[in-house]
């Protein structure tokens, strides 16, 4: 079955929805609200016949014979009292508000969920569907919603190497919408990669997946996309945690921790001083288990992750070139990653996949050991998919087959023989080691490592179409401005 024309027309349905001021992501939130009420009715009624915990007064029957201003006013109240729920009920509805303020636009989306067979449709379908939605979210610039939206080549890319295997849990600190969970449910449900028994598969709904999203819009969503691919139930309780993982040590730990957190480089709090103005302070966490006391974001998550892991965990991040150079906390936090941790394998990352502008990230993966006073890195693989790489959202979109030959290298099911692409005579190698030592010896510990040539500097032949070519041009642009708008908010 097609997901295509069942988004296009829900996604349809939304253009209407923009006049009266409702946004992409308002509206997928509506649409999240009632879908999880259509499924608690269907699976209230036979032949589940489960107490889902939604009050008659304000079940999807409720919803469906009302017209005009009386449905508007229920809706409202409904939205209220489900938010007052416990378990799964209450945390989707949780601070719910009604954005659609037509009642005959209401009515028309509430029939348009109720003329889908919800619970009965595959999981594959409907989570197809959900991520089909959040994936036009992500594409609307204005909304913001990009920033918690990883591309999904990308994801299934770092699943393919990590590997995780049946009976073990996988966290992610920053979950945003989920889609490193989809990613690795989808691979350890592959036939073709594990043949799960009953208490694996019980393991794999209930146990595997656990995560932070402090945005509680996005962490609604995540909520949402997990129960619609088969993660969870609707009555039990969530493993999605709503609090700021940053804020103290893990209270058990993992064995994989996948995660892209949040682009930016420090992290902030917003108070009121005693002028009764608003200001803005740079967030420093305070941690024992911390290595280096920064205000950088994506290093203090960076450190974070290592404490989340076993002894034996494995885990792969996104992080932003400046974890990889910058001194002071960065160089300390490099060299004790390279002695604790068997920092193994960097992936460099081109511009025009994120949809955050002008972003440059790689991808770290990197092995907890036990405490030892001998170094555990001993040597660091790089792939270059970044010099002489062009990619744009529109003309030229990031896919899996783009990076299947670095999964090939990374060699997943046993990385130890590995075999250098690169060499004196093979200069456009994009795949090199690097050991330990050599990495020491430079300044600050970097880690930004390049050794290929860029051909576009020497060889107009290879600059990409035209079209490719303007496309990076308005995207370096509206980089700049957003890095304008930025400075002219301090």
């Amino acid at each position: 079955m097609s997901t295509a024309p069942i988004v296009s027309k829900v996604w349809s349905f939304c253009t209407t929805l923009r006049d009266d001021g409702v946004g992409y992501g308002d509206y997928l939130e509506q649409l999240t609200y009632l879908i999880f009420l259509k499924m608690a009715d269907e699976y209230a009624g036979p032949p589940y016949s489960r107490d889902v915990g939604v009050p008659d007064a304000y079940n999807w029957t409720s919803l469906t014979i009302r017209r005009g201003a009386d449905l508007e006013e229920h809706y409202v109240t409904l939205l209220r009292k489900l938010g007052e729920q416990r378990g799964m009920l209450g945390q989707i509805f949780a601070k719910a508000q009604n954005k659609i303020t037509d009642p005959a636009k209401l009515y028309r989306l509430i029939d348009m969920v109720d003329g889908t067979d919800w619970v009965q449709t595959g999981a594959d379908v409907k989570g197809d569907i959900y991520e089909g939605l959040l994936e036009r979210n992500a594409e609307d610039t204005k909304s913001g919603a990009g920033q918690y939206f990883t591309p999904r080549a990308l994801i299934r890319a770092m699943v393919a190497c990590v590997r995780p295997e049946p009976g073990k849990t996988i966290a992610d600190p920053a979950c945003g919408t989920g889609g490193f969970f989809l990613a690795a449910h989808d691979f350890l449900t592959d036939p073709q990669n594990w043949a799960l028994d009953r208490d694996q598969k019980e393991f794999l709904k209930h146990d595997t997946f656990h995560g932070n999203e402090i945005v509680a819009g996005t962490r609604r969503l995540c909520l949402m996309n997990l129960l619609l691919h088969g993660i969870g139930e609707m009555t039990g309780e969530t493993r999605i945690s709503p609090a700021d993982a940053l804020i103290s040590p893990p209270s058990e730990t993992y064995d994989y921790v996948l995660a892209n957190p949040p682009f930016g480089k420090k992290s902030s709090m917003s108070f009121t001083n005693a002028a009764g103005e608003q200001q803005i302070e740079d967030l420093t966490y305070n941690r024992q288990d911390f290595w280096a006391t920064t205000s950088n974001k994506q290093l203090n998550f960076v450190q974070h992750i290592r404490t989340m892991l076993k002894t034996t965990g494995r885990a792969a991040v996104v992080v932003p070139d400046n974890v990889l150079f910058e001194g002071g906390a960065g160089e300390t936090i490099r060299r004790r990653l390279l002695h604790a941790t068997d920092l193994h394998t960097i992936l460099r990352l081109p511009t025009g996949i994120f949809y955050a502008h002008g972003v440059k990230a790689n991808v770290i993966f990197f092995d907890n050991r036990p405490a030892s006073a001998d170094p555990q890195t001993s040597k660091v693989w790089y792939y270059d998919y970044r010099t002489n790489v062009h990619h744009t959202l529109k003309q030229k979109p990031l896919t899996y087959a783009h990076l299947e030959d670095f999964v090939a290298c990374y060699k997943p099911e046993d990385r130890h023989p590995r075999e250098e692409t690169w060499s004196e005579e093979s200069p456009d190698g994009r795949w090199r080691a690097y050991t330990r030592e050599e990495l020491l010896q430079r300044d600050k510990a970097s880690l930004d490592v390049f050794w290929l040539k860029d051909a576009s500097m020497t060889d107009l032949d290879t600059l990409p179409e035209p079209e490719v070519l303007m496309e990076e041009i308005v995207e370096n642009l509206r980089s700049a401005l957003s890095s304008f708008e930025a400075v002219s908010k301090i």
